[in-house]
């Protein structure tokens, strides 16, 4: 390992499959040691893991580390969101947590909404209209089918919390992760006790919410190889770290290409979007994350190109069809029901100019989503970042530059979940913001692509087919 020029610190990025360790080099930002092992997520009606393989994965992580982790002076989390995590009174799991993706609290989504004032209420009073995703209706589902379960829990926490809180013995989350419950109050920024009361929640179970830049604890773990003293940051929610590991300003926007896709921009403005579309999330720092999500991003579109026996990159230009790759149904536009929709098929239709409608649909659906989370305060000429496991293909990127109008800028950095976690815990050290930290490592430069003229004929035609077709992107599909 070559000399760091400042002190070392670790950022952790604890996703839905897998975790990943990075000893970041805090003057810098460069990355001294990396480390990563995977976990298993349960398959059929629900999507849980034992939260204990987290934490066996974070301490495999750090020993690929080597030496580095033990030089470090803080360490953060970054963690993914909504996860419910029931523990007993020893610390222990009392069954393996629900995960964001386990959209068996769809009922109870609706219930609560319907129960406590209606979506007006939610999005006010928590700045979000529960949706299966959330917390809030994972412990509704829990106290409905699993009683026994929730009487023998003794404190309730989020994936991130959990792992903090086996590094430094203390119960503690962050307002980025913690508004994404259902049940912490963003206006008042405290936990809601009509929600909590509603759903039989008792606050005592609930972690304290950290301060940003206010440090969570010290290592007590003797199973890590970090330092006796190491900091511990807050951490965070993954979306909300990676915002940090840009070092995101107010108003520029983010597209994220994954299996889902997701948009978002840091704002001063509280969000409260009654209609469900926009989550509005804290960020990690004290500004604001609207955030909205499409179900159908880079895997469907792959599975178009798996179906046409197509590389992802074989596209054709100049078609006139229209292809809406709902194949999950869709979040944004609210089409739960929804299946994917061809329109406009010619005898010279070629599978090339199929695979870029597939292109086109996912991005129209994310761009409109954009649209909603963007407010006054956004700059309609600034780049937009394109990050996640889409971002660095061609086809992708010109696609969104086509259908946006936009420059579109590609960060080189990758990894920004944790590296975001990363200038968490160098905030701690240095005492700057810690998006003020990832901008002085300039961990969103990358090539920047033009703006060119935005494909107003493309928007307008799937626009239109996409409101003709309603009454059949509504009507429940047989699965079976």
């Amino acid at each position: 390992m070559s000399a760091a020029e400042g002190p070392l610190v670790v950022g952790v990025d604890s996703s839905t499959q897998s975790t990943k360790a990075l000893v970041v080099d805090a003057a810098t930002g460069r990355v001294v040691a990396s480390g990563q092992a995977s976990h298993t997520v349960s398959s059929g009606a629900g999507r849980e893991s034992d939260p204990r393989q987290w934490w066996d994965a974070l301490c495999e992580a750090l020993r690929q580390c080597g030496d580095a982790a033990h030089e470090a002076a803080a360490v953060s989390v970054g963690g993914q969101q909504h996860g419910l995590v029931t523990l007993d009174d020893r610390g222990e799991p009392v069954r393996p947590a629900l995960l964001w993706n386990d959209v068996r609290s769809a009922p109870q989504a609706r219930r609560l909404t319907e129960e406590l004032g209606g979506a007006k209420f939610w999005a006010e009073r928590t700045g979000s209209v529960p949706a299966a995703s959330f917390t809030v209706t994972k412990w509704a589902w829990l106290a409905e089918h699993e009683p026994e379960a929730v009487r023998a829990t003794k404190a309730v926490r989020l994936p991130h919390d959990y792992l903090t809180e086996r590094l430094t013995g203390q119960g503690t989350t962050d307002r980025g992760d913690v508004s994404g419950t259902g049940w912490w109050a963003s206006g008042t920024e405290s936990y809601d006790e009509e929600v909590l009361a509603h759903v039989g929640l008792d606050p005592a179970l609930l972690p304290r919410v950290v301060r940003p830049g206010e440090v969570a604890g010290t290592v007590h773990s003797h199973d890590l190889p970090f330092s006796k003293g190491t900091l511990v940051a807050p951490g965070t929610g993954d979306n909300a770290a990676a915002a940090l590991g840009l070092g995101l300003r107010p108003g520029v926007p983010v597209m994220s290409l994954g299996t889902s896709g997701t948009v978002y921009a840091v704002s001063r403005h509280r969000p409260a979007d009654p209609s469900g579309t926009v989550a509005g999330f804290a960020d990690a720092r004290g500004d604001w994350l609207p955030l909205a999500c499409t179900l159908n991003c880079t895997l469907a579109v792959d599975r178009v190109a798996t179906l046409l026996g197509l590389d992802r990159e074989a596209v054709e230009p100049g078609t006139a069809v229209t292809l809406l790759p709902y194949l999950d149904g869709e979040r944004t536009p609210n089409l739960p029901n929804a299946s994917g929709l061809l329109h406009g098929l010619r005898h010279d239709t070629t599978g090339g100019q199929l695979l870029q409608a597939a292109y086109d649909g996912a991005v129209h659906s994310l761009l409109g989503a954009l649209d909603l989370v963007l407010d006054q305060d956004a700059d309609p000429a600034a780049p937009l970042l394109l990050i996640g496991g889409g971002a660095r293909g061609t086809a992708w990127q010109q696609t969104v530059r086509r259908l946006s109008g936009r420059p579109v800028q590609v960060p080189e950095a990758k990894e920004l979940v944790a590296l975001g976690a990363a200038a968490q815990a160098a905030g701690l050290l240095t005492g700057e913001d810690a998006a003020a930290v990832a901008r002085r490592w300039d961990t969103a430069a990358g090539p920047v692509l033009d703006a060119v003229e935005r494909d107003e004929e493309t928007l307008a035609r799937i626009a239109g087919v996409l409101s003709d077709a309603a009454p059949l992107l509504e009507r429940p599909t047989d699965t079976h």
